[in-house]
């Protein structure tokens, strides 16, 4: 894009989005691709101001009339312009945007005609600050989650970006004040961010507003309708109640059973530490595929 001799002159850099940099990604579903996001920076340009479909159309026609991206299934949406890869293996979004001298950043909605403030980097920065109050399982209890939306068609609909801030909003520094273990490990961190999402869900009575966390005050509620909230909100219960079951269950075999009925057959005991008699390393196919797994004694598992 850089090379093109209209394009390349409003082009300034391009930061990573989404999974990517807040390391979320988890395999795609069989014959699914995999999703990469990426902004790219554009000079704001004041005669494009009645029509702001001309940012994403720049990027489109690029795209459009070059090799090989002009062979390859590429097309437009709501705030991005995107390009499938070959054999379905991975789609590229392209997500221009702009930045004010104030230092706000802005992507356009091509449906409304709008602006929607921004700031990508802020919200990854909230998240390592989450993931870090939460001993870095908050990424795998996200990774987690996506597989039992995605693997598991649980919650199917709520968009990655709720997923994640409801989840990161549920993770406090308090919580360890009388449990300095609240977050010790992946299963105790997974039993309590779903627990605390499902006792915060059971007391919305309509979609709640959820709010950009990195500070822009851009509502994420339009990714969602009233109706996916509160499938969401019923499939949370269920798997908290499913999660707690199996954390509290004290029979090891038992206890592997319910996290199975959870996640599928694929999650499998690892084996045995000879060092320290609790079953360590982490569970094959599915369970690999959603971060590091163990078993042990107590019937935790995760």
């Amino acid at each position: 894009m850089k090379e093109d001799e209209d394009l390349g002159p409003l082009l300034k850099k391009k930061i990573p989005q989404g999974s990517w940099p807040q390391k979320t990604i988890i395999n795609p579903q069989n014959g699914k691709a995999f999703d990469g996001d990426f902004m790219v920076q554009m000079v704001e340009k004041s005669e494009w101001a009645d029509n702001l479909k001309e940012y994403g159309d720049a990027v489109y026609n690029v795209l459009h009339k070059k090799s090989p991206y002009k062979d390859m299934p590429h097309g437009r949406k709501c705030r991005c312009v995107y390009v499938q890869y070959a054999e379905n293996v991975m789609h590229v979004d392209i997500v221009p945007f702009v930045v004010r001298s104030d230092g706000t950043q802005w992507i356009i909605n091509r449906d409304d005609n709008e602006w929607e403030r921004t700031d990508t980097e802020g919200f990854t920065d909230w998240m390592k600050r989450k993931d870090e109050i939460a001993n870095g399982h908050l990424r795998e209890v996200v990774r987690i989650m996506k597989f039992l939306r995605d693997h598991k068609n649980s919650f199917t609909g709520t968009k990655s970006v709720l997923l994640t801030t409801m989840l990161g909003e549920r993770v406090e520094e308090w919580r360890k004040f009388g449990d300095p273990a609240y977050y010790g490990d992946l299963p105790t961190a997974l039993l309590h961010i779903i627990s605390d999402l499902d006792v915060w869900l059971q007391e919305q009575t309509t979609k709640p507003e959820i709010i950009d966390p990195s500070g822009t005050g851009t509502s994420f509620g339009h990714r969602w309708k009233e109706e996916t909230f509160f499938y969401f909100r019923d499939r949370i219960q269920s798997h908290a109640a499913e999660i707690k079951s199996a954390y509290k269950e004290p029979d090891p075999d038992k206890s592997l059973k319910k996290w199975q009925n959870l996640f599928g057959s694929g999650f499998k005991e690892p084996e045995k530490s000879t060092s320290s008699g609790k079953y360590t390393g982490t569970g094959a196919a599915g369970a690999a595929s959603m971060g590091a797994t163990t078993i042990n004694h107590s019937g935790r598992a995760g």
